[in-house]
């Protein structure tokens, strides 16, 4: 319940910032091409490419969307609008934003990288400049060779 209450308050932080750096809607297909670039870039120097990934106003943050990086333990490993995520132990515990029934979207995502590789997941969550859930759907792609995984989501 603490890490719920915690994620919670980093939410509303976020979009009590407003959505100046949001316009637009993120595609499929970007979701799936920025997530495979980060996770060459992870391939080529970890800690640079999680610092890079990291960064609010870098490459990895467009339109509605971002990447961000985990590993298969549940640990946020960057996330350049939620950096606090980073600082908790493990996200497994935590659920989408779906009142009625929630879903344990980390739980998915790490079981989707574990055994697949890659996929989509769908849940709710609210859109960065938002305090409302939104349907959204996330690419994760595990990074050959390591216990990490990217992941970058459209809002439908």
């Amino acid at each position: 319940m603490k890490m719920l209450i915690k994620l919670c308050l980093m939410l509303s932080v976020v979009c009590a910032l407003g959505g100046t750096a949001f316009a637009g809607t993120a595609t499929r297909e970007e979701c799936i091409d920025m997530a495979k670039q980060a996770a060459e870039l992870i391939q080529q120097g970890q800690e640079a490419a999680l610092t890079e990934i990291a960064k609010s106003d870098g490459k990895f943050v467009w339109k509605d969307s971002y990447v961000f990086v985990m590993n298969l333990n549940g640990k946020m490993l960057a996330h350049p609008i939620m950096p606090g995520l980073t600082r908790m132990d493990n996200l497994l515990a935590v659920s989408d934003k779906n009142l009625e029934k929630p879903k344990m979207i980390f739980v998915d995502f790490v079981t989707l990288a574990a055994t697949k590789g890659e996929g989509w997941v769908d849940y709710l969550w609210p859109k960065p400049s938002e305090t409302a859930a939104s349907p959204k759907v996330t690419y994760i792609y595990r990074v050959p060779g390591t216990d990490l995984f990217t992941a970058a989501g459209y809002y439908k």
